[in-house]
């Protein structure tokens, strides 16, 4: 009888064995993909699908959305570092209109976080250089939407801002962490 449990303990602990065996290589398996070959940057193929957080977070609404006119995504580090970018052309919006809006401030009066932040998400003209310049984006009729800001201390290390050129028709998305 105790030879019987012993061998019956023994194959328990073999099976156990193997099992953890299998999630151990599919665990370093699924690392090692995520963080080589399908970690990757995309680009120009985010569709209208896609993007239509970008609006509707900051109360415009999606249905003015016409076309993606540049994307790019790139695949996330271990260490959450990222940056996606969105170049939107959009049907209409008028200045008043987000001069009546909460949450978007002009780019020529901006709180120091908020100025801190739009410096730090605009300097990746390497990697988007469709993506408008600062000195661009600084004009009296440029907005932007504060989605989010990240700090270390009060200075900014990622940001998710939305930018509205009302005269362009356009929307600019930038979200990024360093």
């Amino acid at each position: 009888m105790k030879d019987k449990i012993k061998r019956i303990g023994k194959n328990a602990l073999a099976i156990w064995g193997g099992i953890s065996l299998i999630g151990i290589i599919l665990i370093l398996g699924y690392l090692a993909y995520s963080m080589t070959i399908g970690n990757k940057t995309v680009e120009n193929e985010a569709t209208k699908s896609d993007v239509r957080f970008v609006l509707n977070w900051c109360g415009l609404g999606d249905q003015r959305i016409e076309k993606v006119t540049n994307s790019y995504e790139t695949g996330r580090s271990f260490t959450g570092d990222y940056l996606d970018a969105y170049a939107i052309d959009i049907s209409e919006v008028k200045q008043e209109e987000l001069k009546n809006k909460n949450g978007f401030y002009r780019l020529d009066s901006l709180p120091q976080v908020l100025n801190d932040a739009v410096k730090m998400a605009s300097g990746w003209q390497h990697e988007i250089p469709w993506f408008p310049r600062l000195e661009d984006l600084k004009k009296e009729d440029v907005y932007v939407y504060p989605w989010s800001i990240y700090c270390n201390g009060i200075t900014p290390n990622g940001a998710e801002l939305i930018f509205v050129m009302p005269k362009d028709k356009k929307v600019y998305y930038i979200g990024t962490k360093m």
